[in-house]
């Protein structure tokens, strides 16, 4: 029997599947729910980010939305933060034209956070576990590149310095 320290899903059962159902539907037609020639699938997400500015952002609505639910779902804070870093990353980097865009159609946010939820109700304390992991290394990884941008900041201006 779980205690209430255990308990991972603040929802009853019935309503967890909703908001699970819910937030599948929403990531289908996000991600998956174009088929192309070859099996591989895209979804409204990436077509939507095609447009120039307002795309991306009706992207992050979306994803938020999900995210959203996941949180009223009862999901815990560790897990959260690593689904809005999905989403982060598919907004940031879908932001660069072209490149952005193609990342968008692979990169799939929403199906991946849909993935991390369904696993989050099935072993809470693992997904916690690999998820605290997983943030550890995108925060060192993300310290790592600052510092090699600061670094080569650094080496310009002395460069620029030195050549006047």
């Amino acid at each position: 029997m779980k205690t209430a320290k255990q308990k991972s899903i603040a929802l009853p059962d019935n309503k967890l599947a909703d908001v699970t159902g819910r937030i599948s539907r929403l990531s289908w037609l996000l991600d998956e729910s174009i088929p192309l020639p070859g099996g591989f699938r895209i979804g409204w997400d990436g077509i939507i980010g095609l447009i120039p500015g307002l795309g991306d952002l009706l992207g992050l609505a979306a994803s938020s939305y999900i995210l959203y639910l996941a949180a009223q779902a009862g999901t815990g804070k560790v897990v959260l933060l690593r689904m809005a870093i999905n989403i982060l990353l598919e907004t940031t980097i879908g932001s660069i034209p072209v490149i952005g865009d193609l990342f968008d159609f692979l990169f799939k946010a929403n199906s991946r956070n849909l993935r991390l939820l369904q696993r989050y109700t099935e072993a809470p304390s693992r997904v916690r576990r690999i998820s605290v992991v997983w943030l550890l290394v995108f925060l060192l990884l993300t310290l790592a590149i600052v510092a090699g941008i600061v670094v080569l900041v650094i080496q310009v201006i002395q460069w620029l310095l030195a050549a006047s």
